[in-house]
C-alpha cells in the first residue's frame, strides 16, 4: 500500500486515493478539519476519505460544524469513520453523519448528552473578603456568575437550553443511522458504550482498526490493488514536545521511587 503524509507531492501520485483525517483530542475547533475536508473533496483523485477520530467530545457548535461538511460531502465522496480508543460525545457527533463507522470492540464511544457546568465561589471568596461586583444590562446576563447562587429561573433556561441541543444530537443520530428516534432515546442518556455494545444498538456498522477501514472503503469505493493512502501530516508544536517529555520524566522518577500508576481500560 502506498503510504503518503499528505503533502503536496501525494497529490500528484498516480492511483485512487483514500485520504485520512484525523480527528483527535478535545474538538475546541472546526475550521482546520473542514479545511482538509474540502481539500480532499476537491481532489478528483481522492476516492474517499477515513475519518480517523479518537476524541471524547467537545465543543457543541464545532462538532455540528464539522457533521454538517460531512453531510455535504457525502453527497460526492463516501466518507467512513474509523474509531480509535474512543469516539464519544461529539466525536460521535460528527461519526454518525459519515456512510460507514467502524470501531475496536472496546473502543469508548456513545455518552449521546450534554453536559454544562458551573462553579460556584461566592462561599470561598466570603471567607477571604473578596466581594465581585457585576453590571449588566439584562436580567439574565451573568447567568452561570461564579459569584452567586443560579436561581431556580436562571436554571431553568439553561435546562432548557441543554435539553434542546439533546434534541439535535438526538436527531441527528437518527437521521445520520437510519434509526427510529424512540430506539436512540433510550440510549441517549449520557451513557457510554463500548463499540462491540454500540454495534449491537445499530450506532456502528463493523468492528475493525484502521487498516480494516482503509479495506473496506476501497472495496466500497471500486479500488483495483492497493489504493494510495493520503495519511495526515504529523503536526506536533514544540509546547507539545516540551510537555510530553516533561510528563514521562516525571512518571519515570515516581515510577523509580516505587510508585506505580495504573491507567483505566488497560489491556496488560
Amino acid at each position: 500500500m502506498g503510504r503518503y503524509s499528505g503533502g503536496k507531492s501525494s497529490r500528484f501520485a498516480f492511483g485512487d486515493k483514500i485520504a485520512i483525517v484525523e480527528i483527535k483530542g478535545v474538538i475546541s475547533q472546526s475550521s482546520g478539519i473542514i479545511e482538509e475536508l474540502q481539500q480532499y473533496l476537491e481532489d478528483e483523485g481522492v476516492k474517499a476519505i477515513i475519518l480517523r477520530i479518537d476524541s471524547p467530545g467537545g465543543g457543541v457548535g464545532p462538532a455540528q460544524e464539522i457533521h454538517r461538511e460531512i453531510m455535504k460531502i457525502k453527497s460526492k465522496k463516501k466518507v467512513v469513520t474509523s474509531m480509535g480508543s474512543v469516539a464519544a460525545s461529539g466525536g460521535y457527533y460528527i461519526a454518525c453523519a459519515s456512510d460507514l463507522i467502524v470501531a475496536n470492540p472496546g473502543t469508548i464511544t456513545g455518552s449521546i448528552g450534554v453536559i454544562m457546568q458551573f462553579s460556584n465561589f461566592e462561599e470561598v471568596l466570603k471567607k477571604i473578603g473578596i466581594k465581585g461586583v457585576v453590571l449588566k444590562s439584562g436580567e439574565h446576563k451573568d447567568i452561570g456568575s461564579p459569584f452567586r447562587e443560579m436561581t431556580p429561573e436562571e436554571k431553568r433556561i439553561m435546562q432548557e437550553v441543554l435539553d434542546n441541543v439533546h434534541q439535535q444530537f438526538i436527531q441527528a443520530v437518527s437521521d445520520g443511522r437510519k434509526l427510529d428516534r424512540s430506539k436512540v432515546v433510550e440510549i441517549a442518556d449520557g451513557r457510554i458504550l463500548t463499540g462491540e455494545q454500540a454495534k449491537n444498538f445499530g450506532l456502528v456498522d463493523r468492528m475493525g482498526n484502521l487498516q480494516d477501514t482503509i479495506d473496506i472503503t476501497a472495496k466500497m469505493v471500486g479500488i483495483k490493488g492497493k489504493p494510495i493512502v493520503l495519511y495526515p501530516k504529523k503536526r506536533f508544536s514544540i509546547w507539545e514536545l516540551l510537555m510530553r517529555d516533561m510528563a514521562s520524566a516525571i512518571i519515570d522518577i515516581l515510577n523509580e521511587k516505587g510508585y506505580e500508576f495504573n491507567f483505566p481500560l488497560q489491556i496488560k
